[in-house]
């Protein structure tokens, strides 16, 4: 009866996998990698696995075959204290029976009042700065984006200032696929097709640390780039409105990271030049590098902070974007021209907020950062075997980030940049992962791990050897 329950199971998944592949278009897929086009009879080898998700638990994913597959990126990073984590789940249940949406424009409700006043309570500050004053909500995090850059360009514009036309990134950054987002990020198999579309961005020398061999020499990395920076300041100076970066891991561009030293400069540089800091803390934000946000372990403030991703623990999409008071005053005006007129139709969504409100809550209660650090202690000690590996040429870690990184092979870079599941290596690893029941999306060279922060011990255990497996699969 057992084998027979496990056949049925197994059609159950390839009737799933049959319907998706019928109706949907996936994000980020080659969908010719799923075996679309070919036979019903091949779909099973197809490069790339499509795993049907039946319902989620903690850190487990569980498909229709009642196969369990450890969610070791978080559902691309969202993910906070697990899946169908009752507490949110619970919270989100009470909003709907109350009020489950209306247009922020013209009206008010309490999730968005209070999480707003949450989120600009524990926002990172900086001596000597006024803290952080303002919410504006978006829909998800590239939306997030392009109200930031939107807000500092629009500042000037108002003040009469119209020369401040240009933004400024970092090399191998990724901020998001809308226009505006696209255009201050750096990766190429990305942005260029879109290339005719984007306007015009200056791209900074990252201060990644890779391949330094200790932290002198990656502080010696982080203040070269940030000279770089200030020389790129004075070039255009009067032009810039604005300069963008993920503070301390730079994610969608292969997990590389730098010294807290830089987010210090930057603030300074700034500062200096009269250039709004955006800081990106889309996917780093909420406890991912060890501290709330990441800005706060170079102790700076930014003039507008970009948050979204793990903002809800994962259960729904929302952006919060904080201002200074600064910024907000620039828009008040007898004139509707000078308002910042950007909406979304789901701007402060009441259920989305009721979500993050009890995430927050969560942070309070459960003690996540100190256990956290407990987590990245142990991730740290069990990857430290995979430095001796043949093939691997770095193991890098910030907080609950930890990034291995191979040798570089020509068919899994695109133009130097890593680009998810590219080239047959990287389709090797996922597939050998998945095999081991775990989910890894490799970033072109760079295997990662982020897991939810529930994950425990035998998952973590279960995650280094599924790594290793990956490691093996990628010499094939």
């Amino acid at each position: 009866m057992e084998g027979r329950h496990d056949d049925d199971m197994i059609a159950a998944a390839r009737r799933w996998r049959a319907r998706d592949l019928a109706v949907l278009w996936h994000p980020c897929t080659q969908m010719r990698e799923h075996g679309v086009g070919l036979p019903a009879t091949g779909q099973d080898s197809a490069a790339l696995p499509l795993l049907s998700v039946a319902r989620g638990e903690g850190a487990w994913l569980i498909g229709h075959d009642g196969r369990r597959v450890l969610d070791a990126v978080s559902s691309w990073w969202t993910n906070l204290h697990g899946h169908a984590e009752p507490r949110i789940a619970a919270a989100i249940a009470r909003q709907a029976q109350t009020l489950e949406q209306v247009i922020l424009a013209g009206c008010s409700h309490p999730p968005a009042v209070e999480l707003a006043e949450r989120l600009l309570a524990v926002a990172p500050r900086q001596v000597g700065r006024a803290p952080l004053a303002k919410v504006f909500y978006a829909d998800n995090g590239s939306s997030g984006v392009e109200v930031a850059l939107k807000m500092a360009f629009h500042w000037f514009h108002n003040r009469g200032d119209r020369g401040r036309t240009l933004f400024v990134a970092l090399r191998g950054s990724y901020h998001g696929e809308t226009i505006g987002a696209l255009a201050v990020g750096d990766l190429p198999l990305y942005r260029r097709v879109y290339a005719p579309l984007l306007p015009e961005a200056l791209f900074a020398p990252s201060p990644d640390a890779f391949g330094t061999a200790d932290s002198i020499g990656a502080e010696a990395r982080a203040q070269a780039a940030a000279d770089a920076l200030e020389q790129l300041f004075q070039a255009h100076a009067g032009e810039i409105c604005a300069f963008i970066l993920e503070p301390l891991v730079q994610c969608a561009g292969g997990m590389r990271m730098h010294p807290p030293a830089y987010l210090r400069r930057a603030r300074e540089l700034c500062d200096a030049h009269g250039i709004f800091l955006i800081a990106d803390e889309i996917a780093v934000g909420f406890g991912r590098t060890g501290t709330l946000f990441a800005c706060e372990q170079g102790g700076i403030q930014p003039d507008l902070l970009c948050l979204s991703k793990g903002l809800t623990g994962g259960f729904l999409p929302l952006c919060a974007v904080l201002a200074t008071q600064a910024i907000y005053d620039g828009f008040l005006d007898d004139s509707r021209e000078r308002a910042f007129l950007h909406s979304h139709s789901y701007s402060g969504n009441p259920l989305a907020c009721a979500a993050a409100l009890a995430s927050l809550r969560i942070f309070e209660t459960d003690g996540v950062l100190e256990r956290n650090h407990g987590t990245a202690v142990r991730m740290a000690e069990l990857a430290a075997p995979l430095t001796a590996h043949p093939r691997v040429a770095e193991v890098r870690q910030t907080g609950m980030i930890l990034a291995i990184e191979l040798h570089p092979e020509p068919d899994n870079r695109e133009d130097g940049h890593a680009v998810e599941i590219s080239g047959s290596r990287g389709l090797r690893m996922y597939r050998a992962a998945l095999e081991h029941g775990v989910l890894l999306r490799p970033l072109g060279d760079v295997l990662y791990w982020l897991p939810p922060y529930c994950v425990d011990a035998a998952q973590l255990e279960q995650l280094a050897q599924a790594t290793r497996a990956a490691l093996t699969a990628a010499a094939s």
